[in-house]
């Protein structure tokens, strides 16, 4: 078979659906990043998440086909679409595995494992670009690499914190519920300082378990919220640092929590860079 004849370059929409899936893939690998059903599902517009099964079992046809026209193993990129609580690929990747009956009747950290040894397959092949010229592809590119300057003239991006920020924020402390997380994590301390002199909106203690939240208000503009998905990523390098600093195991949540509907503009940065985004959040 001829690559212009290969058929993900079909008409029909799953196919259609294959070629957008597959430059955002190949991003996620880029980025070393999995991406969980919904929120790939979210960017390419899908309402029914269930829906990629067939998308990305089709991908892993067409990278299979290609690696043996190629006499090489492309690994299976679709692998890095994982369940959003159980962190590991749905029944469609255990046809992938050696043994799928033992895959199957394991436990959920020992999948995980072996997740984890296929993602790093994943992330050193280092001919994604190659693989989306062959279908006619380009690689992705974010527009949201620079945040402008003018956003950073205060910690709050303006002039100060509103009083609608402060008042989400303190309600997050005492009300961990609406953000999914379990009552029994308490009152969080607001304005947690780091050694940096970094300062986190909220941040959760309970045991060896630390969550951090970064809080934007309702009226917080696009470009804000771009900063604060950087920011999560600063925060979880941060609780980390501080957490192995007093010798327990990193394990870092951070989550950004608004007050206003997540853009869509920004669902691309938020999958690449892997960030928990609870929206829409109503000071009761």
């Amino acid at each position: 078979m001829k690559a212009t004849e290969h058929k993900l370059r079909g008409n029909k929409l799953f196919q259609e659906r294959a070629r957008e899936a597959l430059p955002l893939l190949v991003r996620q690998a880029k980025a070393e990043q999995p991406i969980c059903y919904s929120d790939l599902a979210e960017e390419l517009s899908m309402p029914n998440p269930r829906n990629l099964d067939h998308v990305l079992g089709y991908i892993g046809e067409a990278l299979q086909e290609l690696g043996e026209r190629w006499k090489c193993t492309i690994p299976p990129i679709q692998s890095l679409v994982v369940g959003k609580y159980t962190r590991v690929p749905g029944e469609g990747f255990w046809g992938i595995v050696k043994d799928r009956k033992v895959f199957a009747n394991s436990s959920l950290k020992q999948k995980r494992l072996v997740v984890q040894q296929m993602l790093q397959e994943i992330y050193h092949f280092d001919q994604w670009d190659e693989v989306l010229r062959e279908y006619g592809l380009r690689p992705l590119k974010n527009q949201w690499t620079r945040i402008p300057r003018e956003v950073f003239r205060s910690r709050y991006g303006g002039s100060g914190e509103s009083e609608e920020h402060k008042r989400l924020k303190e309600y997050i402390s005492r009300s961990p519920l609406v953000l999914g997380l379990n009552l029994t994590l308490g009152k969080g301390e607001i304005e947690h300082e780091f050694p940096s002199a970094d300062a986190v909106d909220v941040l959760f203690i309970r045991g060896q378990k630390w969550i951090g939240i970064e809080v934007k208000a309702k009226n917080s503009p696009l470009e804000d919220i771009a900063r604060g998905i950087y920011q999560c990523v600063k925060y979880r390098a941060l609780i980390e640092a501080q957490q192995m600093v007093e010798q327990k195991r990193p394990n870092a949540e951070v989550y950004l929590a608004l007050g206003a509907k997540f853009p869509k503009d920004l669902i691309g940065l938020r999958n690449t860079l892997g960030i928990n985004v609870i929206d829409n959040i109503t000071v009761r």
